[in-house]
């Protein structure tokens, strides 16, 4: 009778423990900790306090056989490393204390990049199958541990000699226990379907596309895209990249240990992107931009989980990229050495364009290159190499809308691109459009008669002939629409991305982070239907006033501010600005680490810094 006393005590006892870790571990992962520096901030986090570190020998494995997934780990341990010589004394270290190495689940070999591919991770640091290797997978349901598995996951839990006492008491008194921890595993169990469902749920909010488009007013704010259903893809490695950024940022190199450490482990990561559309534009007309800088943006968009590089390639100002169906476009280019060349491609059968490279590379890093060409305004560099696209030598833009090889040249450009960029969208620009060429220019003011047409609708005429061409070609349709539309659009039917011209253009110095970072793409959108035809939003770098010299700094941080805002759960952003400012500096911090050169949180964008010190206080 005193052994069962002592058994109910000891059952008790390990009821309230087992209860209080568990309360601690929700309590951090529902509101967010000063002392978490992940950037964008996780849909889900809770951690611990214990130090890991990474074995001399730390590796990958996978079941998953993906070049995709080897080469990103190869980058992200070429991170954290950061060229430091590991030296330390690993014999030292407890072995409980090493991660061998990460392993990686993805429920698809499927490496397909589109709009809609899972970007769902699950990160467990330690794995509790695996205690000496860290675990991430794709968040394709729940997890339910086995008895033993359970135990080993307190046990991590628990890394104080204290907590370390009553696991193995735990272990030892399993028996005793069991009715307990059935009630604890069906608890378990409910809550890890529920929270499956809700993400299934969000996941499963595919939109239906619009078959025509509606009237296109002026400016640079929002688009919109036109075209057919949305699906979503199987599971893909795409969410274990943004899984190995966010380990990556868990890591730290210490000078004293001369070691990769993980601080406050265990680390259980859930995480997915609010929206699925996370973007930023590059201008290379205005001002050309090398390969390399092009590549170093594409690299540092992988660390802020943006997705989507928007390349507005072409402009009045040049044509800097060959199209083979009419080579003399890029006739157009600043100079000869101001060009994308076009090269074959080493693969049988295929032959594509060097720009390809970088939608290969693009891939590597899960994000999806949408190319842009803007019609009809914007357009005088085409008439360089093809004269006869201008109304008149002396009225050179818009493009001829009565001239049929307008048109023609338009769907060269769009079967060029279809070759290159596999991006379901394509951007047909549209906006600001003087059309007084059409109408002073006699030939075409008599076309404009003979079929009955004000500028107006030939405006009109000419984008729905562009769209219908892009059709053809297999892609949907983006324009550009005026400001403060958003509200209006959805309300039509038609979904959107928000990119505000007075909070989320890269090129007003004037406009600081905070501003990227309060943006709200649903401002005024109540209506729950009308917000998921929202699909999320870009910052936008036109290259009036950079090139491979400043673009990094006028890019960052203020960019990395709105990719939270686009990845981040609603309600785990913050409402003030100011509670974030240590960890984007934080972020910041990194990315200069990473060879990424971005400007101080402190003053406008793309400002230096205004003194000596750290820059984690800049």
């Amino acid at each position: 009778m005193g052994k069962m006393v002592v058994s109910k005590a000891l059952f008790y006892a390990v009821a309230v423990v087992a209860v209080v870790l568990g309360n601690s571990l929700a309590v951090s992962s529902a509101s967010e900790n000063s002392k978490v520096n992940i950037w964008p901030m996780p849909a889900s986090v809770s951690y611990g306090g214990a130090r890991l570190y990474l074995a001399s020998d730390f590796a990958f494995s996978s079941d998953c056989e993906s070049q995709i997934l080897k080469d990103a780990f190869d980058r992200m341990f070429a991170v954290i490393k950061q060229d430091h010589v590991i030296d330390a004394n690993f014999s030292v270290f407890n072995r409980s204390s090493l991660l061998q190495g990460l392993h990686i689940v993805v429920s698809s070999p499927n490496e397909q990049l589109q709009y809609g591919t899972d970007e769902s991770y699950k990160l467990m640091v330690p794995s509790p199958e695996k205690p000496g290797y860290a675990q991430l997978e794709d968040s394709s349901g729940s997890v339910v541990f086995s008895r033993a598995e359970y135990i080993t996951f307190l046990e991590l839990g628990c890394r104080g000699v204290i907590f370390r006492t009553v696991s193995l008491v735990l272990e030892k008194c399993f028996e005793i226990v069991a009715a307990f921890f059935e009630v604890v595993l069906l608890i378990h169990r409910i809550m890890s379907v529920a929270v499956f469902l809700v993400y299934a749920y969000v996941l499963e909010q595919n939109v239906v596309g619009i078959k025509a488009p509606i009237e296109l007013s002026q400016g640079h704010v929002s688009f919109l895209y036109v075209g057919g259903d949305v699906s979503h893809t199987a599971k893909t490695v795409y969410g274990t990249l943004h899984g190995l950024q966010t380990f990556s940022q868990l890591c730290y190199f210490s000078i004293s240990r001369r070691v990769l450490e993980v601080h406050m482990s265990p680390w259980t990561i859930i995480d997915q992107p609010r929206f699925p559309y996370r973007g930023l534009l590059i201008d290379t007309s205005r001002h050309y931009l090398p390969m390399a800088v092009i590549k170093k943006v594409i690299d540092s968009m992988s660390y802020a989980k943006l997705n989507v590089l928007h390349w507005h390639i072409v402009d009045t100002q040049s044509f800097p990229l060959e199209i083979p169906s009419y080579s003399k476009l890029w006739d157009g280019a600043y100079s000869p050495s101001e060009r994308y060349s076009a090269a074959d491609a080493a693969e049988v059968v295929r032959h594509v364009v060097l720009v390809f490279f970088f939608h290969i590379y693009a891939q590597e890093r899960g994000i999806n290159v949408m190319a842009e060409i803007d019609v009809p305004g914007h357009a005088l560099s085409w008439g360089v190499g093809y004269p006869s696209l201008w109304p008149s030598k002396d009225c050179k833009q818009p493009l001829d809308v009565s001239n049929e090889f307008t048109f023609k040249v338009i769907d060269g450009i769009l079967s060029d691109f279809s070759k290159i960029f596999n991006f379901k969208f394509v951007h047909l620009g549209g906006d600001e459009v003087n059309t007084t060429c059409w109408t002073i220019t006699p030939r075409i003011s008599k076309w404009l008669k003979r079929h009955r047409m004000n500028e107006s609708q030939a405006y009109q005429y000419f984008v729905l002939r562009a769209q219908n061409i892009a059709l053809s070609h297999g892609y949907e349709i983006v324009n550009w629409l005026g400001g403060g539309v958003a509200q209006r659009v959805v309300a039509s039917g038609l979904k959107c991305i928000v990119s505000n011209q007075d909070r989320w253009y890269l090129d007003h110095l004037d406009t600081p982070w905070q501003e990227f970072y309060i943006n709200e793409p649903l401002t005024n959108i109540t209506n729950s239907k009308q917000q998921k035809l929202v699909i999320g939003g870009e910052v936008c770098m036109w290259g009036e006033t950079v090139d491979g010299s400043d673009i990094e700094q006028t890019i960052w941080p203020r960019a990395a501010a709105a990719a939270e805002r686009l990845w981040t759960p609603y309600d785990k952003l913050a409402k003030n600005p100011r509670k974030v400012t240590g960890r984007l500096a934080h972020f910041r911090c990194l990315l200069n680490q990473r060879g990424v050169a971005a400007a101080p949180l402190a003053g406008s964008g793309r400002a230096a810094p205004l003194e000596p010190g750290s820059c984690y206080k800049q």
